[in-house]
C-alpha cells in the first residue's frame, strides 16, 4: 500500500492506494501533533512509500514525524501532481482528488527523491533566504533614501554618489543634520533602518560563513563560489542523494536543455524549468569565471568559435559547471556533519 498526501497549513489530505494504483481510503487530518498520529495510525504498518507535496513547507512537520517511525517518506513535485489530476479525469480540484493524484505517483515511480531532511542544510536556507531579504529591504530603503537627498539637497550626488560604501550612511546622516521639515524627518528615520538592517546583514553574513564552513564543503574551492553562493547551493538542494545522477541534478536545476527534435530536426531548446534559485546561483559562479577564470574564458571563446552567441556560450559553460558542482556535493558526502545531516 502507498500514501498520498496533500499539504496545506490548517490541514492534510491522505490517499491510500494499493500497487495498481485503486484507492483503498481517503481522509483530511489537522496538520497538527494530534493528526500527525492520527494519519500514522490510519496507514496502517503495511505502507511502502508514503508521498508528500510540499514536505519543505506546510508539509515539514508531517515529514519529520513520520521519518520518526520509520516510514520512506518521498517529495512528489507539485508539477507532476497536475498533469496526475488531468489523467484522473474528475471535473475540477480538491484536496481529497489531488491526495489520490499524489499517492497514484508514489504507487508507480520507486525513484521519486526523497523528501527534504531537516537539519544543517535546512539551516542554512533559511540563513540565506533572510539574508537575501534584508538585502532587498535595504536597497529598497537606500532607493527611497535618494529619492528624498534629491529633493532636499539638489546636486548631493557630488558629495554622496551611493549609499554602498561603508560609510556613507553616516555621510547621509551629516547631510540631514541641519535641514528641518518632515521630509528631512523621514529621510533621517530612513538612515536609522538602514544602519539597523545593514547591521543584521552583516550578522547574518557572518553567521553564514561561520555555518558553510563547518559543513567542510568543498564548494567553497571551486572559483566563482563564496560562502553565500555555497550557502543557498546547498540550503537548495539539501541531501544531493535526491539526485541519482549528474544528469538529473542538471535537470533539476534548469541547466540542461530540452530536446525539441522532431523528423529531420535535431535540436535543443532553454530549460525555463528547475529550480531557479539554483540556477540563479549556477549563473553567478559562470558569469564570474567567464570573466576572471583562464579555463573557463578559454571555453566560452572556444564555443564562440562555433558560431555561438555569447548568451549560448555562456549556457554551455553553466551545463559543465553543474556537473562541477554536483560532484564537490557528492563529495561533501565524505565529510561526517554532512553524511549524518
Amino acid at each position: 500500500m502507498f500514501i498520498g498526501v496533500d499539504t496545506h497549513k490548517d490541514t492534510l489530505a491522505a490517499s491510500r492506494v494499493d500497487a495498481e494504483g485503486r484507492e483503498d481510503a481517503r481522509r483530511i487530518f489537522p496538520n497538527d501533533v494530534a493528526g500527525h498520529a492520527d494519519l500514522l495510525v490510519w496507514a496502517g504498518p503495511q505502507i511502502g512509500r508514503v508521498g508528500i507535496e510540499g514536505s519543505a513547507n506546510f508539509g515539514a512537520g508531517i515529514t519529520r514525524f513520520l521519518r520518526e517511525h520509520g516510514m520512506d517518506v518521498r517529495e512528489v513535485p507539485a508539477k507532476l501532481t497536475g498533469r496526475e489530476r488531468t489523467r484522473l479525469r474528475r471535473p475540477g480540484k480538491t484536496d481529497p482528488t489531488d491526495a489520490l493524484a499524489i499517492a497514484r505517483i508514489t504507487a508507480r515511480d520507486a525513484d521519486l527523491p526523497p523528501a527534504r531532511h531537516t537539519g544543517p542544510r535546512e539551516d542554512l536556507k533559511v540563513l540565506v533566504d533572510a539574508r537575501e531579504e534584508l538585502v532587498t529591504n535595504s536597497t529598497a530603503e537606500a532607493n527611497r533614501l535618494h529619492a528624498d537627498l534629491s529633493i532636499l539637497l539638489p546636486g548631493y550626488s557630488a558629495q554622496l554618489p551611493s549609499l554602498i560604501e561603508p560609510d556613507a550612511v553616516d555621510t547621509a546622516a551629516d547631510l540631514l543634520e541641519s535641514i528641518d521639515g518632515v521630509r528631512a524627518g523621514v529621510a533621517r528615520r530612513r538612515v536609522s533602518r538602514l544602519r539597523r538592517i545593514d547591521s543584521e546583514i552583516a550578522e547574518m553574513t557572518t553567521e553564514l560563513h561561520q555555518a558553510v564552513k563547518a559543513t567542510g564543503t568543498a564548494l567553497t574551492d571551486i572559483h566563482g563560489i563564496g560562502p553565500i553562493t555555497a550557502a543557498r547551493i546547498i540550503g537548495e538542494v539539501g541531501d544531493i542523494r535526491r539526485f541519482p545522477t549528474k544528469h538529473h541534478f542538471a535537470a533539476g536545476n534548469g541547466t540542461a536543455p530540452i530536446p525539441v527534435s522532431s523528423g529531420r530536426t535535431d535540436r535543443h531548446r532553454l530549460n525555463r524549468g528547475g529550480n531557479r534559485q539554483l540556477n540563479r546561483a549556477i549563473h553567478v559562479i559562470a558569469r564570474t569565471q567567464a570573466a576572471w577564470h583562464p579555463p573557463a574564458k578559454t571555453y566560452v571563446q572556444k564555443k564562440r568559435n562555433e558560431g555561438k552567441t555569447r548568451a549560448e556560450a555562456l549556457r554551455c559553460l553553466k551545463r559543465r559547471l553543474s556537473d562541477v558542482v554536483y560532484q564537490a556535493l557528492v563529495q561533501d558526502l565524505k565529510h561526517p556533519d554532512q553524511a549524518a545531516a
